[in-house]
């Protein structure tokens, strides 16, 4: 992994991408599934999740190089809150209100406090 250069900066941010869409599926995607045994869910979602740590874990240990853990935890945070608004809208057909929309400003707002000022 490059420790300069631009995709030093950019790779933890895909592989916490793609992890995130990973983690949704595991957590929220059975929730299409209600009539499949609880264990069956259980085990379906494990499986997805450890996916999802195979890209999580790589994407800390370069992103560290770059940013701070709590940088690199916020920018968790937002990723998990986007994708997680794509999928509720996508596959479970739900729909975002004014009140959803503000609440993620205001945190996404918050997250950007935790960038000032660098890896600190």
């Amino acid at each position: 992994m490059p420790t300069a250069g631009p995709l030093a900066y950019v790779l933890p941010i895909v592989l916490l991408v793609m992890s995130n869409v990973f983690m949704t599926l595991a957590w929220y995607g059975h929730l299409n599934y209600r009539s499949k045994p609880l264990i069956v869910v259980i085990l379906v979602s494990w499986g997805i999740a450890f996916v999802e740590y195979c890209l999580a874990v790589p994407a800390n240990r370069y992103g560290y190089a770059v940013y701070s853990a709590a940088q690199l935890k916020t920018i968790q945070e937002v990723i998990t809150l986007i994708v997680f608004a794509g999928f509720a809208v996508v596959v479970l057909k739900e729909s975002l209100g004014w009140n959803h929309l503000v609440g993620f400003a205001l945190i996404a707002a918050g997250a950007a406090f935790v960038f000032i000022g660098g890896k600190g």
